[in-house]
């Protein structure tokens, strides 16, 4: 019996401690936690800091989300500025070594490509200018791939001993986000030159890879709520330079591309922007073939 009991409790403290060598994950959006499943697989636990329908620029420095990065082994966020209001009071706060910038754990996904929309002079009265450039990368699927060899190759230094594994599952990922690329351009050339209206300036990389012809943006500065004065000039600019849609995030207020929509007669455009936007979105493949369908929605034959 006691034979037994020995065995039983070797057998719980071993799961226990396969358990607890998984590497924690604290991804600060939702791609990138969706990134991080896909190449870590069982070997990670992964914690998504946001959702979709929250503004990453704009995070509660939570109790809660102190806690999980005080236990994270490596961060992924997107960087370029995007969460300088608030990751960095979470790192303050945490106290984690491992994590703080600099660290093999510290990874910022927009190191990895080459940022657009550079300022050429910095000026806070322009409005909520990123520094080193636009950080919604995650617009164009050709950024994700970039981000995962140099993520995982992260993975790899904090957990030699699953070299292998991580090396597999990129290959594995590699390969099928190169098929789906193919067919994501294939079905984007249809969209080349689509005139569309952006309530905020998040879909540069977007409007690069497919070509789209952004005619206005409704906030007159990122960042800066658009008032019925500027709503009145992007409307009038349509009257020469007709648009095919407003486009906005799940996360956006819906206010002033519902306003456009209803004085412009054109449809209002809800793209997910990152993972889990809308019921379709559940993955980051499924991110991308859902704002390649939406897109297409709009174009006239």
């Amino acid at each position: 019996m006691l034979k037994k009991i020995l065995l039983l409790l070797i057998l719980v403290a071993g799961t226990y401690s396969e358990a607890y060598a998984d590497l924690k994950v604290f991804a600060c959006e939702p791609e990138w936690a969706s990134l991080a499943e896909e190449l870590g697989g069982d070997k990670l636990h992964v914690s998504a800091v946001t959702t979709a329908l929250q503004d990453p620029h704009h995070v509660q420095a939570r109790p809660s989300l102190i806690a999980r990065l005080r236990r994270a082994d490596i961060l992924i966020c997107t960087g370029a500025d995007l969460e300088v209001g608030w990751l960095p009071v979470l790192l303050r706060r945490a106290g984690n070594a491992n994590v703080q910038p600099g660290k093999t754990g510290y990874f910022e996904a927009a190191s990895a490509v080459a940022l657009l929309d550079r300022p050429a002079r910095l000026d806070r009265a322009q409005g909520d200018v990123h520094p080193q450039g636009n950080p919604h990368i995650q617009t164009d699927p050709h950024n994700i791939l970039p981000v995962a060899k140099v993520f995982s190759q992260r993975l790899i230094e904090l957990d030699g001993e699953n070299k292998t594994y991580y090396e597999q599952r990129l290959e594995d990922f590699s390969q099928r986000w190169n098929q789906a690329l193919q067919h994501w351009d294939e079905k984007g050339k249809a969209l080349k030159g689509l005139p569309i209206v952006v309530q905020h300036r998040g879909w540069t990389y977007m409007k690069h890879w497919l070509g789209l012809n952004q005619v206005a943006v409704l906030e007159p500065k990122p960042g800066v709520p658009p008032s019925s004065a500027d709503l009145s000039k992007v409307l009038s600019k349509l009257k020469s330079q007709p648009a095919a849609a407003v486009v906005r995030a799940a996360y956006q207020d819906d206010r002033p591309s519902a306003w456009l929509q209803e004085n412009a007669d054109i449809p209002q455009l809800v793209l997910p922007f990152t993972v889990g936007g809308d019921e379709k979105s559940n993955d980051l493949f499924g991110l991308y073939d859902r704002s390649i369908e939406l897109l297409l929605s709009v174009k006239k034959p």
